[in-house]
């Protein structure tokens, strides 16, 4: 195994990882933060890139990945959890969001009095580009990794080097959310880039890159995907204080209502109508080699899973459904895909960090379902508020949860369910010794 090849599948992964999410919430947070900026980016880095390397090296623990990881739950839940996940990183959210925000940020600033009309014929064309290189799998790092990368690096270095220089904004002090815990604020900030619940389709792209040069053992396998890992971890990291750092100066140059907003800013600041055209490369490739992954992704998975469907039939209906909800527009797909990630996300944490402790409790399936069951009925409390739903008659019972107020309220839940499982496991253990003598 060459370095190279760590590296160019560690590209690989950076550039499927960061799309739309990651372009438009780093900034947002910097504005927002202000002088809060570096507890409110750690928290930020955390979930938005620790979690996601992790996932990514816990699917590499196991044979059949996210499915066999959810079927340490109940096979039922591993396959329903799993196709959860696909369908939401996939054609649901993931990637008609990414199109959304390559078509904001990239195309209409440069088409005044962009219409829908506009939207529909550049979305047309993204996806049957995205149909197009999603049809041999088997080309995605060389094609990802080793071109389409390096030149998302390159214009992003552009970006933010003038920032150092061109951008003479003066960070302001934090908005309320960000002023009592900005770590926390910036943590949870980070479940919108979806990079935790894309790493668990992700994870599966990077063993099969890994494979195909010759990794086989198990032990090689989960080393050389966290390697792999940390080369993604310093790309997004780095990437994401740059882009986050000039938010925070963006703070006095005007108001804006999205990160989108802030890049397209300072980019006509620094650039001018240079500018403007280098965030829309920026922005075209990110959304573009994210959007291909994932449609790999679920052509993989789904064809996989049901052998029926062909991997080809897979990601045309997936392109097709990805076209149709893009058409809906970037607030519509917005307003519904963030109680939905409210609700899988810690979910999604709590089975990888569970992956991790396995051989602690030996697997057993008691502590699985302890912890997924109490953290999914108080994530789904979560969910359904980010909704819009009324849940007056239960909200003083989850205030009275520890971390509530965070954001984090399903935190305990998921320890007392561990701990529940562990000890019904502990009497089934014993009453069958009994029985046995």
């Amino acid at each position: 195994m060459k370095s190279s090849d760590i590296l160019f599948i560690g590209f690989m992964l950076f550039a499927l990882f960061f799309g739309a999410g990651n372009l438009i919430y780093p900034p947002t947070l910097g504005i927002e933060s202000g002088t809060a900026y570096w507890p409110a980016i750690f928290g930020f880095v955390l979930t938005g890139v620790g979690i996601p390397v992790l996932t990514v090296t816990a699917i590499s623990l196991v044979k059949n990945g996210t499915i066999e990881l959810g079927s340490r739950v109940h096979p039922a839940f591993g396959l329903v959890f799993t196709s959860v996940v696909y369908l939401a990183i996939g054609p649901f959210f993931g990637i008609p969001r990414a199109a959304n925000v390559a078509y904001e940020m990239g195309v209409q600033p440069l088409v005044p009095g962009g219409n829908t009309g506009v939207l529909l014929i550049f979305t047309l064309i993204f996806f049957a580009l995205v149909f197009l290189v999603s049809l041999n799998p088997s080309k995605l790092v060389d094609r990802v990794g080793q071109w389409l990368t390096p030149l998302l690096l390159a214009a992003i270095v552009a970006l933010v080097v003038g920032s150092f220089f061109l951008l003479d904004g003066t960070v302001q002090q934090p908005a309320e959310k960000y002023q009592a815990s900005p770590f926390f604020t910036g943590f949870l900030e980070g479940y919108l880039t979806m990079d935790a619940i894309a790493a668990l389709a992700f994870g599966i792209l990077v063993i099969t890159a890994l494979k195909d040069r010759g990794v086989t053992d198990r032990r090689q396998l989960t080393a050389f995907t966290l390697k792999v890992g940390i080369v993604t971890a310093i790309g997004l990291t780095t990437v994401y204080a740059s882009i986050g750092w000039i938010g925070a100066k963006m703070a006095t140059e005007g108001s804006y209502t999205n990160g989108g907003e802030i890049l397209s800013g300072a980019a006509q600041l620094m650039y001018g109508q240079t500018g403007t055209l280098l965030l829309g490369v920026i922005v075209a490739l990110a959304c573009f080699t994210t959007s291909v992954g994932l449609t790999v992704a679920c052509g993989q998975f789904f064809s996989k899973t049901f052998p029926k469907l062909s991997y080809k039939f897979v990601i045309f209906m997936v392109t097709i459904g990805s076209f149709a909800v893009a058409n809906l527009g970037l607030e519509q797909i917005i307003a519904f895909s963030v109680p939905v990630l409210v609700f899988i996300y810690p979910i999604a944490i709590v089975l990888i960090a569970l992956s991790f402790a396995n051989r602690l409790f030996n697997g057993s399936t008691f502590v699985y379902q302890g912890a997924i069951l109490l953290t999914a009925i108080t994530s789904l409390y979560d969910g359904l508020a980010a909704f819009g739903m009324d849940l007056s008659s239960v909200e003083p019972l989850m205030q009275q949860l520890p971390f509530f107020a965070l954001g984090l309220g399903w935190v305990v839940p998921a320890l007392v369910g561990a701990l529940a499982g562990g000890l019904l496991q502990l009497l089934v253990t014993s009453n069958d010794r009994k029985v046995t003598n």
